[in-house]
């Protein structure tokens, strides 16, 4: 790409657009409550769709210091503590309140509503879901963005904020 063309850059969205797409599930479903649980923890969290597929119930049960963290798997095997945003903890709890699996310490935090081809969902969202889900909400309030462009966001709402770069490149792993 051309120097300073944007091309190749994946976008941030603004403040008002953060807003409205944790808005959107507006339903008081399963589906609903995972998918706000779901936008916060990316757009808070900074986590790869890979990331956040891993993520067991168990991993959202940390706390370090008297604050909740999340144990986020990475790439290469290697593990990060993410100090858990208050949002996501009451949005997820509230999320797994509703499906009932908050006690499946081993199980996937994050599961699919619906399973055509083999009925369970015991499992974990898949990836290529994270990207629908994310793609489905944006495309309706009429900015088509994928996943990754939640973890730019993060990433550039924190260093708008005064944060240290070093801290920010460590918390993005």
């Amino acid at each position: 790409p051309k120097t300073e063309s944007g091309e190749g850059k994946t976008p941030a969205l603004g403040d008002h657009q953060a807003r409205k797409l944790l808005d959107a599930p507006t339903t008081d479903t399963i589906k609903s409550k995972r998918d706000r649980a779901i936008l916060s923890t990316l757009l808070f969290h900074a986590l790869r769709r890979e990331e956040l597929c891993k993520l067991k119930v168990r991993d959202f049960q940390h706390a370090r210091k008297g604050v909740p963290h999340l144990k986020v798997s990475r790439k290469g095997g290697k593990t990060r503590y993410v100090p858990l945003h208050p949002a996501s903890n009451a949005l997820i709890h509230e999320y797994l309140d509703a499906a009932g699996h908050g006690t499946d310490e081993h199980g996937a935090l994050f599961r699919p509503v619906r399973n055509n081809s083999t009925g369970t969902m015991d499992g974990a969202i898949t990836a290529d879901g994270v990207y629908k889900l994310v793609r489905g909400y944006s495309a309706a309030l009429g900015f088509e963005i994928g996943a990754h462009a939640l973890r730019a966001t993060a990433a550039t709402n924190a260093l708008d904020h005064q944060a240290d770069i070093a801290k920010v490149q460590e918390w993005l792993g």
